[in-house]
């Protein structure tokens, strides 16, 4: 999956990537640079999606950092629970690349709303 979402933006929008195998990575990731936005998954290694998130809120470097919750996670309850969390907008699996690329371009301000995409924000 993040092959496919690093091939996805790299050919929209290119850009420094870095990537985390695990939500535990993410965390030592975190503090070592400011980020533009975040794409996790509610399903990860160590410390799922869903805690990375309410940690990034917590943290005053990252709490306005955007974030994009991907899941495979279908329910409305998850889709709410990561939103009010603090994401920013959820995508559900499988996506197509322009839908992801639509719904980062947004976050970041460079360029029209995502159509619909299931990443409706909160």
């Amino acid at each position: 999956m993040r092959a496919f979402v690093r091939a996805a933006l790299e050919d929209d929008l290119p850009a420094e990537m870095s990537e985390a195998g695990s939500g535990f990575e993410a965390l030592r990731l975190l503090p070592r640079e400011a980020y533009d936005l975040v794409i996790v998954d509610i399903n990860m290694p160590d410390i799922n999606g869903l805690e990375l998130v309410s940690f990034m809120r917590k943290s005053e470097a990252h709490a306005t950092t955007p974030v994009v919750m991907i899941s495979t996670e279908a329910s409305e309850t998850d889709r709410k629970r990561g939103l009010s969390l603090g994401a920013n907008a959820f995508l559900r699996k499988p996506f197509q690349p322009h839908e992801l690329q639509a719904l980062v371009r947004e976050q970041l301000g460079r360029g029209q709303p995502a159509a619909s995409t299931d990443g409706e924000e909160g």
